[in-house]
């Protein structure tokens, strides 16, 4: 059962039609309510994290180096989860403001080419003594995070080495998307199929293939990884 004061998660999204996908499904599904903030459009952060079961960053089509005033607010305030022992878990962009925050550089690969699409990783020891990982994942990114001082590095890719780390028991960043549904799918690359094609994405074909293939392991690590994540809490129980 999830305590009565703790019974909710609180969302940060970037867009005005974003959702938290197949995380916050899962979640509900465990009990757990949704407070769902976007500071992009003026929504406040909350001070203090000592009433929310835990806080997740989700991602977007900015950089986690632009200078707009939400991108540092979301950085800096990633303190109040870290400083309290909250869970965190920042996905793509919400996993580069971790590394930003913790002091890591966030960078693009020299040769312009990016992860858009299904691509392999491969869990590092301490990631597969953690859990059972899939071997091929979706990613919608162009940049990448250096691994923080402290942290533990999870899991590797081939083009952007760093995808998955913890930093102390509670904090994670993944590069990957666990969250899409097949709507979210469908929309990313409706957009991305009107812009001028990036150096190594994947047409829309394979993005729907790769999911046929290859979701159902992602389905079963984000069941897993939500248990662990929640119950990572170091915080004494309330109520």
């Amino acid at each position: 059962m999830t305590p009565a004061d703790r019974s909710r998660i609180l969302v940060v999204l970037h867009q005005e039609h974003s959702t938290p996908g197949r995380v916050g499904l899962r979640l509900a599904e465990r009990g757990y309510r949704l407070d769902i903030r976007r500071p992009r459009f003026g929504d406040p952060l909350p001070d203090s994290l000592a009433d929310y079961a835990g806080a997740v960053i989700f991602g977007g089509p900015m950089s986690a180096n632009d200078p707009d005033d939400f991108i540092q607010q979301e950085t800096d305030w990633v303190d109040v989860p870290l400083r309290e022992g909250a869970p965190f878990l920042g996905l793509c962009l919400g996993a580069q403001m971790l590394a930003r925050h913790l002091g890591a550089a966030v960078t693009a690969r020299e040769d312009g080419s990016v992860e858009v699409g299904y691509y392999p990783i491969w869990p590092t020891e301490a990631g597969r003594r953690l859990m059972e990982w899939p071997d091929r994942v979706h990613h919608f990114h162009r940049e990448g995070f250096d691994l923080p001082d402290g942290a533990v590095l999870l899991a590797e890719g081939e083009k952007f080495r760093n995808q998955a780390f913890s930093y102390g028991p509670s904090a994670f960043a993944i590069q990957f998307h666990i969250e899409l549904t097949n709507a979210m799918v469908g929309r990313w690359t409706l957009r991305t199929s009107e812009r001028a094609p990036q150096p190594g994405a994947q047409e829309a074909a394979e993005h729907f293939a790769g999911r046929a293939l290859h979701d159902w392991k992602t389905t079963r690590f984000l069941e897993a990884f939500l248990d662990h994540w929640l119950a990572s809490d170091p915080r004494p129980a309330r109520g």
